[in-house]
């Protein structure tokens, strides 16, 4: 069980923004407790799309507590996977398990039965 954190940098305000996630919903309260992030900036938009929007200092503190840091490419991998198929994977998994989906979406075949 992990808690992920990425390279996204948004803009928001005065703050620059990255997501955090994590393999169930409890690690990720979790932290966000231990690196003082309020409950109430949980984002749940669907099942597969769980996470907080954190500023880069709670990005750094996440870190120091044991988050693992992926890119922004590799949380979209692991929110599209868990959406599709109940689980995330490892990011390099997710991100590979990603682009042979596009890959298979594009191809005749796939068309044929979609």
């Amino acid at each position: 069980m992990t808690v992920y954190v990425d390279d996204m940098r948004a803009p928001y305000g005065r703050m620059v923004m990255c997501h955090m996630i994590a393999d169930t919903d409890d690690e990720l309260h979790e932290m966000a407790a231990r690196i003082g992030v309020a409950r109430k900036w949980f984002q749940k938009e669907g099942t597969a799309r769980r996470h907080y929007d954190i500023a880069l200092s709670k990005r750094a503190l996440a870190v120091a507590a044991g988050a693992v840091e992926i890119t922004w490419r590799q949380t979209g991998a692991m929110v599209v996977r868990r959406r599709l198929t109940g689980r995330r994977g490892s990011p390099t998994d997710a991100e590979r398990w990603h682009l042979d989906h596009l890959a298979a979406q594009r191809s005749p075949s796939y068309q044929s039965h979609a």
